[in-house]
């Protein structure tokens, strides 16, 4: 008995571990009767987010990552209208995003089209604030930084468009004034990306 248990225990271990080395955007269709693709994601963790989204941005599906490691699921996608759509899976400072389209109940994945929006980073020491961002493609990145205030009319401090660079690296100084709170806001690729800072 317990040579059968450890058995079924070591071919447990074997698919698991099969299935986390398919590749993340690899999409595999399940048998035609079933009308079913799964999406297979490594690495992966818990808190993150998964959407299915129109090519209007209208979110048609929202999950939220329930285990880290290698996430597994079949999505009937079939049942949508034709037309564009893409997968989204929101991590801490990355936004991947695999599109699809849907003609005639048949479903095609576009992997040159696959691509990775890199969140900014924004950290804070005393009155200077750091910001780094990926950008591969050389998108512009448009920051915006507010002062809050109370009466509800935040006052523009700063404001720049970075173009034409891969690895942005910038320091900002802010006033050193007292329970200040400061909004960050980034623009890049279609996507707005708010910090807030307390100084």
């Amino acid at each position: 008995m317990k040579k059968e248990f450890k058995s079924s225990a070591l071919m447990v271990i074997i698919f698991t571990v099969m299935l986390g080395s398919v590749n993340a955007s690899n999409l595999i269709p399940f048998n035609k009767e079933l009308k079913k693709t799964t999406l297979t994601l490594n690495n992966v963790k818990k808190g993150q987010k998964l959407l299915i989204k129109d090519s209007n941005g209208l979110i048609l599906y929202k999950e939220l990552i329930k285990d880290s490691g290698a996430y597994y699921k079949g999505f009937d996608l079939t049942s949508l209208p034709n037309g564009n759509y893409y997968f989204e899976l929101n991590k801490d400072v990355e936004i991947k995003i695999i599109p699809f389209n849907v003609t005639s109940n048949n479903v095609v994945f576009n992997k040159e089209k696959e691509v990775s929006i890199f969140k900014p980073i924004v950290s804070a020491k005393d009155n200077k604030v750091f910001v780094s961002k990926l950008s591969l493609g050389l998108k512009p990145l448009e920051v915006k930084i507010f002062q809050e205030s109370s009466s509800n009319s935040d006052y523009l401090l700063f404001s720049e468009t970075i173009e034409n660079t891969k690895i942005i690296e910038r320091i900002y100084s802010l006033p050193k004034t007292e329970k200040v709170r400061y909004r960050l806001v980034f623009t890049t690729e279609g996507r707005e990306f708010v910090e807030y800072i307390n100084i």
